[in-house]
This record gives structure tokens, sequence and C-alpha cells, in this order.
């Protein structure tokens, strides 16, 4: 089968490789029929993330048609058009029973080496190094799917794939973010970045009743889809004093709740971004954290930092001083996206959201790589970009 293969920074290629095989009765194999590129797929492709080993295959968002079962999976049949979550749940363990399906006990094979550098393993992850598993990815013909009778989720008759694909991260994770926010009625949510998971959070936040929603980024292309599509306010960080507007635009008091949905490669001009910049490069650093600092610094006292996006070491000069005397709340993670896929496509088909607003490029999986390149240059007003294998 064809797939798209890592073999280094900015070095990703389509090339022939062995197709799946069943390996437990649990697993699934899935003919791909959609794919996505997503924005921590950048991580790799920029090679933040340790523990990519050459050959890997990429991809977490994809769904597809099950073509094989292992004894064990009664859930599924031959034929069924699914949709994958990228975290992989055992449904089983502590964990899974409570609902927290990314912290899964026993779906990383390789925990030793998460636990090194976090402590403790979250679950493993499709296409995402093998610290987090070492799972081959989505962005393929085919893909081998374990604990299928836990994760796929059957897609109804009526709905194509554009309308469900997002089901598998970034409409639940932007969901979550928001809903991670705890929204009260006439609350300010402000989004930090306006990349496909926050045009998720902007449009959840609304879902979830909030008043008013702003949005911050600097590519025009993307503050125009958080305005017209998310009905957002936006503030363009290149023209204006983010923290300052902020004020202005909240009476003083600061938004009630900040989703910094940039993580680890945050852009900006300020000098704590410019330092931040040359700390990567130089490897004294691991991530560059200017947006998280700046939400900490702008949200309200009491209020809430919603953190979807991804971080993958240590933090440099986190404004934790100011976190602690304006009693902030934190929450953080990768999604529980299993608990999400049911009411999320229940509100797909009561038509209160559309995820396929996002798309602004569809490409064969051959045109992958220049997919990437365009997505990570933001090239071509490049925002989502959907694969067909």
């Amino acid at each position: 089968m064809k797939a798209l293969c890592w073999y280094g920074k900015s070095d990703v290629r389509v090339e022939t490789v062995p197709d799946p095989e069943i390996l437990n009765p649990r697993d699934a194999i899935i003919k791909v029929t959609s794919t996505a590129i997503c924005g921590s797929d950048l991580h790799l492709y920029d090679h933040y993330i340790p523990t990519m080993e050459k050959g890997d295959i990429l991809g977490h968002e994809f769904m597809g048609e099950v073509v094989e079962l292992g004894a064990e999976v009664k859930n599924l049949h031959i034929g069924d058009r699914v949709v994958i979550p990228f975290t992989i749940a055992c449904g089983n363990c502590y964990f899974c029973q409570h609902q927290l399906w990314s912290l899964c006990d026993n779906s990383n094979p390789n925990a030793k080496i998460a636990e090194t550098a976090y402590g403790q393993s979250p679950s493993g992850l499709f296409g995402y190094s093998h610290m987090l598993g070492g799972y081959a990815g989505g962005q393929a013909e085919y893909v081998r799917v374990p604990f299928a009778d836990v994760g796929p989720m059957r897609v109804p008759v009526g709905l194509n794939d554009e309308q469900v694909l997002f089901l598998t991260d970034i409409f639940p994770t932007g969901y979550m973010a928001a809903e991670n926010c705890n929204i009260q009625p006439g609350d300010t949510v402000a989004v930090w970045g306006c990349g496909p998971v926050a045009q998720f959070a902007i449009k959840s936040a609304y879902l979830l009743g909030a008043e008013r929603v702003i949005a911050i980024d600097h590519v025009p292309e993307r503050l125009q889809m958080a305005r017209e599509q998310g009905k957002a306010e936006t503030i363009n960080f290149d023209d204006v004093h983010v923290l300052e507007t902020l004020k202005d635009m909240t009476g003083g008091r600061g938004p009630d709740a900040c989703i910094e949905a940039v993580g680890l490669e945050a852009h900006g001009a300020s000098v704590d971004a410019i330092v931040d910049r040359v700390k990567a490069a130089t490897l004294l650093a691991t991530d560059r954290p200017h947006a998280l600092r700046e939400a900490i610094m702008a949200c309200r006292k009491g209020g809430t930092v919603s953190i979807p996006g991804v971080y993958g070491g240590m933090l440099d000069k986190v404004p934790f001083g100011a976190a602690f005397g304006k009693g902030l709340t934190f929450k953080m993670g990768q999604t529980h996206v299993h608990r999400y896929l049911h009411p999320l496509l229940e509100r797909i088909q009561k038509g209160e959201i559309d995820p396929s607003f996002v798309i602004t490029h569809r490409m064969k999986l051959d045109e992958a790589p220049h997919g990437y390149a365009i997505f990570k240059n933001k090239q071509d007003n490049c925002i989502k970009i959907v694969l067909k294998p």
C-alpha cells in the first residue's frame, strides 16, 4: 500500500510499504477513505516531538471502511463506515472507565519512554512517535486499528466523509477546550490562534453559551474565517498590543476564559517570542510558549485558561506568579475523543454545525508532501487539508 512516511525535519515521502495485518483479536483493518493533515502533525514535521524513526507512517485524523476484523470485535461488520478516535483506548482500565480516554493505561506499549519524560504515560496515539506507542498512522491506504471493539464509531447513512471526518480529533478537541472553560451566560472567551482547532473552539464556545468570542492571530485568511464562519471579533497581533486591546474590549476586566490553541510553536514579534525562537533554534528550550504567557496575563481574576495547544517539554519564563495571584484555573490535555463522538455527531445531524466549513484544500495522498509544505508555510490560503488515498 501507499503511505506517507517521516524521514526527518521537513522530509515526508509517499512510499510503498507492507499492508497492515491483524495482530490482536481486538484489531480491525480500515481502508482509509479520508484523512487530514493536523496542526499537531507539524510538530512532527518540524521535529519538535522526539522518538520519531525514519519510515514512520504519519496521520491521526482518518476514517474509512472496515475490511477485516479480529475474532473478538463484535460491534463492527465488514463494510461499515467508521470514524476513528486519534487517542487509542482499551475501554477497561481505570481511566477509560472514568471517561478519561486519552489517559488509558493499556494502549501505549512504550509507556516507559513516556514515563521518563512525563512521569506517567498517556494513551497511545496513531502516527505520533514511539514515545506514544509507535503506531502506524492513517495518512495511508490502510491502517490497523487496535481496540476496535471500543474506539471506532459507525457513520450513519446520509452523512458524507467531510461532515464527520473531524470527529476523529479537531472538532472534539475544540469542543473540549471550550467545555473546559466552564462557560457561563454572558461570558467573553478569548482564543489564541485561528487554526483548525481554534475555529472549532470558537464555534463550540458559542454552542456552549458564550456571549462574545475574541480570536487572536495574524494570518489574514484565518482571521477572516473566524469572523465569517465563527462570528468572532478578531485581533491581529501584528497591528495592536494584544493585552492592552483585550483590556479595552472587556472594560478592563479581561476575558472570562482564555483558550490557548497554538501550542509549542507560537509566533510573535515581542521580545519573549523572539527569545523563544532563538532558544529553540539553539536547543536551549523545547517549546515556545509565547501565546500561553499572553493567555495567563490576559485572563481575568478567577478565570480559566484552557490549553488544547500541544506542548512537548519544559516551558521557560511562564508567569506562574500571575496565575497564582489571579487565582486562575488551568485545564488541558489530549482530547478524550471517545466521550464526544456521539454527542457531537448529534449536533451535526441536527444541523447545528457542519464541520466541513474548515476545509480549504482537497488533495490526493500522493500530494501530501506538497500539502505539508503549504500548510506549514501558510501558503495558498491553506487552513485545512483533506487527503484522499
